[in-house]
């Protein structure tokens, strides 16, 4: 296969002005030899339920299952294993809010090294903690992550430290490659990749590592939409404002100099997806798969969610990439599921201000199988009578025709009823 080209890209951005060939097979190939044993061969199996649901053929790399629960550990530990004996013992350095964070950490106290971990300064306090507990030195820095890098750069440069960059290394890439690999290795005939798109290290090393084995399969990358930034690059045009998201684990401003050669040459498609798909696609792999999948690795299986005709009848393999995600999100996240599925409702009922009215409405509940999970009196912020009452009622229902059911009953004995929350064609 031929190798990938540097020089200026559409982005402007410049190759580095060092002796470093472009990355090759045979680079995968080796950092597969260097980490294995190290770092899970983990499965990549087919998702029967999902591809029902899409009809697709999903076969889900789940690197998830990691010790860190992140595929970062693959590229961090082949770096890692490059340094020198002197640069071991003085140590490394990376800027980095959380996977990447982990896997440099994990993998430099396994191997000796000593590690300095730059996080911005409101980073959550699991994360620096989860990373703190591999033994890094940590230093918050910076108000976002650019910030982070900078001090890490300056970190470097003052203590003699080598910088283990996210994305923008072949040795990182070539350690993400190996995901490729594996999967070629176990599903030969998969007609696509869809690989989740930060800085682009993954995806320039699941790339090579694919296309090397087989050239005619498809490499498609995946970004949140309010982070293209990868889609921007390539079109010559500046990052993306941004937002946020719930896959902050590809909500990059800036993409690797590596990252989009390599992109240019050997992905075949980049796609975004919504904050409503992604979250969707969090909730199926905890309902279907039982799996935790972060924003950033449910991307992949959100790009079928949003347009399963583009995938239907073809073998496709998707990385699930980490499953670090906030508990707290985890539970906002399924309860907005469960909202949007209808499972979840909120209905505002208007009725007398006597005894006895709560008790009726609670009966009806009951013997419609609605299940209450909160009750509120609106009786002071409501334009009903003063004598009325408005009470809102979050209730459990099984589907949207269970939501019809209770409502008419509600109806049928005189109550009037306002839907307030729930799928639009209830």
């Amino acid at each position: 296969m031929t190798r990938a080209q540097w020089g200026h890209s559409s982005s402007n951005l410049l190759a580095p002005e060092d002796d470093t060939m472009p990355l090759l097979f045979a680079d995968i190939e080796q950092a597969a030899r260097n980490i294995a044993g190290a770092v899970q061969r983990t499965p990549c199996t087919h998702a029967r339920t999902l591809s029902e649901l899409t009809g697709a053929e999903i076969f889900v790399k789940f690197e998830n299952l990691q010790f860190t629960a992140s595929f970062k550990e693959r590229g961090a530990l082949n770096k890692l294993k490059s340094l020198s004996d002197a640069a071991r013992q003085a140590g490394v350095v990376a800027a980095s809010a959380g996977n990447h964070a982990q896997g440099v950490a994990y993998h430099g106290q396994r191997l000796g090294i000593p590690v300095t971990i730059v996080m911005p300064k409101h980073t959550p306090l699991t994360k620096v903690e989860h990373t703190r507990g591999h033994g890094a030195e940590i230093i918050l820095d910076g108000a976002d992550l650019t910030e982070a890098s900078a001090a890490s750069d300056r970190i470097a440069d003052e203590r003699s430290l080598t910088t283990v960059h996210p994305y923008d290394d072949d040795l990182i890439i070539a350690g993400q490659g190996t995901i490729g690999l594996e999967m070629m290795q176990d599903v030969p005939d998969l007609d696509e990749i869809l690989v989740p798109v930060g800085g682009g290290g993954m995806i320039s090393g699941i790339a090579i590592a694919a296309k090397g084995i087989n050239p005619n399969i498809r490499i498609t990358g995946v970004e949140a939409d309010l982070y293209p930034t990868m889609q921007e690059a390539l079109a010559g045009r500046p990052p993306p404002p941004g937002g946020p998201t719930v896959a902050e684990g590809i909500a990059v401003k800036q993409v690797g100099v590596r990252n989009i050669v390599y992109v240019r040459e050997w992905v075949d498609g980049l796609v975004s997806v919504c904050e409503t798909d992604i979250e969707r696609a969090i909730t199926l792999y905890l309902n279907v798969e039982k799996t935790v999948a972060e924003g950033a690795g449910a991307a992949t299986l959100a790009a079928i969610l949003a347009d399963p005709d583009r995938f239907r009848g073809q073998k496709i393999g998707v990385v699930l990439s980490g499953g670090n995600i906030d508990p707290r999100i985890l539970a906002s996240v399924i309860m907005r599921q469960l909202v949007r599925e209808g499972r979840i409702v909120r209905l505002r009922i208007e009725l007398s201000d006597v005894p006895g009215q709560l008790a009726n409405v609670a009966k009806i509940f009951g013997e419609t199988d609605a299940n209450i999970i909160e009750v509120h009196h609106q009786r002071t912020f409501s334009d009903v009578s003063a004598k009325g009452t408005d009470i809102d009622v979050v209730c459990e229902l099984r589907d949207a025709e269970h939501t019809r059911d209770l409502i008419a009953a509600l109806e049928n004995c005189g109550y009037s009823v306002e839907r307030l929350s729930g799928p639009l064609d209830l």
